[in-house]
């Protein structure tokens, strides 16, 4: 079942707390789900049940810095003190080959939600061969000049305070800013969904919420810069199903521009099984919103689909 928390030793010395569904009947493929950031696996249990029912199985794990994942070089908000991006790339590679083993012959499709999604066109990027189809939800890859103001700042930080502590100006320019942009807002985190219900159980989690630490931003605003790069998606085949989704009215995509923006990238440098749908109503976190139901099925839809074209 979802809620049993199990352990993986990833090669990069983390060990990894991970969470599994098994298909109900019929297996089709599996599906590796990667969380946002500030949150963890946990929090998919209803998306992971979901996709089991329709024939996938789900694993679900907490990157390194979050949830009950536990690694030496890495603690709360933070992926490692160094080489960040490399290693939290390397535990999906991990976990990928923990469910194939289990399940042999069945496609793989990867899935990431906002941080989760930088992660996972990365990962893609990374390792070509080894995804049938990608899916990436309320993701940013196009930061722009304010992510390069960012960089300077966390720089400065950097240098003046080191990697290991909380930035003290990132989470005001972000998650400050987005929550204040939504009209007439209850909390600091309207900015996520339009559910309150669900608003209020990320700000009860013990497990969400936290700081990242100046490492972890310059690692996020390092994928979203280099996941939308030419070079870098020429080491993916043309033909590989990738699905973007993204909110009509969630400020960390920029209403969902930002989604739109890397679709139009894609299929200009010529991948042809592209799809982008943007949920109007919606804010950041699709899988929390009121209609998440419609858009668990439409996702599912698409892997049958992307799945026939593997």
């Amino acid at each position: 079942m979802f809620e049993e928390i199990r352990r993986l030793q990833s090669p990069t010395g983390a060990t990894l707390a991970y969470r599994q569904q098994a298909a109900s009947d019929r297996p089709r493929g599996i599906l590796l789900v990667l969380h946002g950031l500030a949150e963890h696996s946990g929090r998919y249990r209803r998306f992971a049940e979901a996709m089991a029912l329709r024939g996938y199985h789900v694993y679900a794990h907490d990157h390194r810095g979050h949830g009950r994942t536990k690694a030496p070089d890495a603690p709360l908000g933070q992926f490692s003190r160094r080489d960040g991006v490399a290693r939290v790339l390397e535990d999906v590679l991990a976990m990928r080959s923990l469910a194939t083993s289990a399940h042999p012959g069945l496609p793989v499709i990867l899935f990431g939600h906002s941080m989760g999604g930088l992660i996972s066109l990365n990962a893609a990027i990374a390792y070509p061969t080894l995804f049938d189809a990608v899916a990436v939800w309320n993701a940013n890859f196009r930061p722009g000049l304010a992510g390069r103001a960012g960089q300077l700042i966390l720089g400065i930080e950097r240098m003046l305070k080191g990697s290991d502590v909380p930035s003290a100006l990132l989470p005001r320019l972000t998650f400050g800013a987005w929550g204040q942009s939504i009209p007439n807002h209850r909390t600091p985190f309207d900015w996520l969904s339009t559910d309150p219900a669900e608003v209020d159980a990320y700000m009860e989690d013990p497990l969400s919420g936290f700081d990242a630490c100046v490492s972890q931003w310059r690692d996020l605003l390092a994928m979203s810069y280099a996941g939308a790069e030419q070079s870098r998606l020429a080491r993916l085949r043309r033909d590989i199903p990738i699905h973007l989704v993204g909110g009509g009215k969630d400020p960390a995509t920029d209403l969902g521009k930002a989604v739109e923006w890397l679709a139009k990238r894609l299929k200009h440098f010529g991948f042809s099984h592209i799809t982008c749908k943007l949920y109007q109503e919606m804010r950041h976190e699709t899988l929390h919103e009121i209609d998440a139901a419609r858009a668990m099925a439409d996702f599912a839809d698409w892997c049958d689909r992307a799945l026939q074209k593997a």
